[in-house]
């Protein structure tokens, strides 16, 4: 078994990448990690657009990128986006607040949160309300083709907010001929889950479809709770589907319209009491694709990302509190590929504008309007076939904020036993509205001058392929460092720059002295044998203040992953087990010394069973957090309300009891 000339990085990606370069298939990316070259292929023709191949195109110049594919997240019995990106993407940390289909604490190469930028099919849907929120809490398993993981900054070609990575969500595919699957499930939270979706082409007409409804009655996320909490658990009612139309007007002409539709009521329990956060959620985009031969590729697309929710404490008012925003973008590009030459160009201008209101957290109706510009440049195989090169700068303009960022990345190939790649860029990002105009006493005091913060990243890897035992296997050793001024984070009222009302403890700042991230990654994969596939992970994150040089508080500094795969040749069953161990993590807690959490072990095993020789009917089992560890994501306090001195408790906020989900699917 051959393992692809650009695997170190991933063997999905390595197999796209020499597809790309029109290696032979057959030859050169047999199945691998459970994707076959046939699979491969149809990614590579159906990513022909400059706008969704831009990932697989950045990972031949340098950029770490990590794929998930449909089939490990079925192999592994997911039933959101947030559970297989948190168990099978090697060095994110990423923990769910209160199990599926709820807000997520990640962290890439160091970050925050706020730090990646989200997209659906390049659609960006992080909240410019909250810069923190992350938008995967209504993203259901049965839409997703693959998710694109891009490590490290790329501000240069996805703007702001894109400073430690980005996570695009591509949705189901079109196909020649018809097909299509459904599967309905339970969960030992008394949960349901049901998915399907269909997809086929009439002549020039392609469609796609898919539906997917998850509820559950869910666990208690907090070991203690005020004594008048009686509303306890954490459920979830998401129901989603979408519709996705292309159009062939010539070889060279196609369009592509797609709509994505959410609803979804999903409680917030508080140790007080419970919340609910009631959503509809539209995502809807059109792109039209113009690439007349292989020299050139066109694109313009427009979307609208539409965010309505009201925010309640069961039983729903007449008028319930409402926070929400629209989100407009128009962007359009070209690449430019000269048949002969030893460059290449790719150029673009975005347009993004946002309106958003929180009646909630009382922040009045804010506008924003991004203007960018970008270009980059790049080698082509004709300049050499074993180093890659590429360099840009962008412009984004808002009218009070402008900003340039720009990156260098390369890629050297000495033998296809060994490679380096890295990426040099700056990044800036603006401060959400909550951090400037928040005035309820919930949280810290708004502060309106607050400035930009900036950033220069630089991300370095060795990798290459080893034979043991007569199978191959592939490593990488991965490095970053990350300098970021006017870091916007919080301080006591006592240290405040501005005035502060009565009624808050802390308040918004930009953190006066540069904060300095560090890191390294480990990652070993490949076969044992024909059947038993294997991933392991390390990584070491150090992100300190350069001021006090302590940790910055709920970032653990180191976190392993493991994952096996065993697949026997012509068997009706596989295995799957993924394990993350998260190291321990520091965190300020309001009326208490710094606590500590985390240094924890979580794993998950599935089983799969085909009931046909045509493997058409299957039986998925999984087992979450299969050794039921008793963990938490999040330390806080509270006033016990029973004090009339007001004494503070503190309490846990606590990840997912083991839990068992069964699913019978139907694949036609």
């Amino acid at each position: 078994m051959l393992i692809p000339r650009f695997a170190g990085r991933t063997p999905v990606a390595g197999a796209i990448a020499l597809l790309l370069q029109g290696a032979p298939a057959a030859a050169q990316a047999p199945a691998i990690g459970g994707v076959t070259a046939e699979q491969l292929e149809e990614i590579v023709v159906q990513g022909r657009s400059l706008d969704t191949s831009l990932p697989i195109e950045l990972s031949r110049y340098g950029a770490d990128v990590e794929f998930v594919t449909e089939q490990e997240i079925e192999n592994h019995g997911f039933v959101d986006v947030s559970q297989s990106l948190e168990m099978l993407v090697p060095g994110l940390y990423l923990t769910t607040q209160a199990g599926a289909f709820s807000y997520v604490d990640l962290s890439l190469h160091g970050s925050r949160t706020s730090d990646v930028l989200w997209t659906v099919d390049g659609v960006r849907i992080n909240n410019r309300l909250y810069n923190g929120t992350s938008p995967a809490d209504t993203l259901p398993a049965g839409m997703i083709e693959r998710t694109e993981v891009l490590k490290g900054g790329h501000g240069l070609l996805y703007g702001t907010q894109a400073v430690a990575g980005v996570i695009n969500v591509v949705t189901r595919q079109f196909s020649e001929t018809t097909e299509g699957a459904l599967s309905v499930g339970a969960d030992g939270n008394d949960g349901t889950h049901v998915d399907g979706y269909v997809s086929g082409s009439i002549g020039e007409h392609k469609l796609v479809a898919w539906a997917s409804q998850n509820e559950t009655d869910g666990y208690e996320i907090y070991d203690r709770y005020q004594p008048s909490a009686t509303l306890r658990n954490r459920g979830y009612d998401v129901t989603s589907f979408g519709t996705k139309y292309g159009y062939d007007f010539s070889d060279a002409l196609q369009l592509t319209v797609q709509a994505v539709h959410t609803d979804a009521a999903l409680d917030y329990p508080t140790p007080a009491g419970k919340d609910v956060n009631d959503r509809d959620e539209d995502i809807i985009s059109a792109r039209l694709d113009y690439i007349p031969d292989e020299t050139l590729r066109l694109f313009v697309k427009s979307y609208l990302h539409d965010w309505d929710t009201h925010y309640y404490a069961p039983p729903k008012p007449a008028d319930p509190p409402y926070w929400g925003y629209d989100d407009f973008g128009f962007t359009a590009g070209a690449e430019i590929s000269p048949a002969t030459g030893p460059l290449a160009y790719h150029v673009g201008f975005d347009f993004q504008k946002y309106d958003g209101v929180d009646e909630v957290l009382q922040i009045a109706g804010q506008q924003e309007q991004v203007r960018a510009l970008y270009g980059q440049i790049r080698t082509s195989d004709s300049f050499s076939e074993q180093t890659r090169l590429a360099a840009g700068m962008r412009y984004n303009e808002t009218g009070e904020t402008s900003a340039t960022v720009g990156s260098i990345s390369a890629e050297h190939h000495f033998s296809d036993r060994l490679y380096i790649e890295g990426v040099l860029g700056t990044s800036f990002m603006l401060p959400d509205a909550f951090s400037l105009y928040n005035v309820d006493v919930c949280c810290a005091y708004g502060n309106p001058a607050l400035e930009a913060e900036e950033s220069v990243s630089l991300n370095l890897a060795v990798g290459g392929r080893l034979d043991v035992g007569g199978r191959p296997l592939s490593w990488q050793i991965t490095g970053w460092d990350r300098s970021v001024d006017n870091l916007i984070s919080s301080t006591t009222v006592e240290q405040s720059p501005i005035p502060v009302p009565p009624g808050y403890d802390r308040v918004r700042i930009n953190v006066g002295d540069e904060v300095e991230v560090q890191g390294a990654e480990f990652l070993l994969r490949g076969p044992f044998t024909e059947s038993l596939s294997f991933t392991f992970n390390m990584s070491y994150s150090k992100e300190t203040d350069t001021g006090t040089g302590e940790q910055l508080p709920g970032r653990p500094r180191r976190n392993q992953k493991a994952m096996l795969s065993y697949d026997p040749e012509g068997a009706r069953f596989g295995l799957s087990f993924a394990l993350k161990h998260v190291g321990e993590t520091t965190t300020d807690v309001t009326g208490f010394a710094d606590q500590q959490y985390g240094d924890y072990y979580v794993a998950n095993i599935g089983a799969r069973v085909f009931l046909d020789d045509e493997r058409r009917h299957r039986v998925n089992v999984r087992l979450e957090n299969a050794f039921d560890e008793d963990y938490a994501v999040r330390v806080r306090s509270a006033v016990l309300e029973t004090s009339p001195a007001g004494e503070r408790y503190l309490y846990r906020q606590l990840g997912s009891p083991r839990t068992a989900f069964v699913t019978y699917s139907y694949t036609f």
